[in-house]
């Protein structure tokens, strides 16, 4: 299991958070996902045989959020 930490622009809410966690469960491979307002990133533990960072920011930029 890896586990990596994503900065994303454009957070600022409950349904911010809840979009992009959404997105990332929704990723064969990401076991969890924990969006932190505060910090405007995202920590996610996923298995990288199966999921990589690319995908998963391209899930976030999907929900409109800026992937830094």
């Amino acid at each position: 299991m890896a586990k990596t930490v994503i900065e994303v622009e454009g957070m600022t809410c409950g349904h911010c958070k809840s979009s992009v966690e959404g997105a990332l469960h929704n990723l064969e491979g990401v076991s969890t996902a924990e969006v932190s307002l505060e910090d405007n990133n995202v920590t996610v533990e996923y298995n990288d045989t199966v999921v990589d960072r690319g995908k998963m920011t391209e899930a976030i930029e999907d929900q409109g959020y800026d992937v830094q």
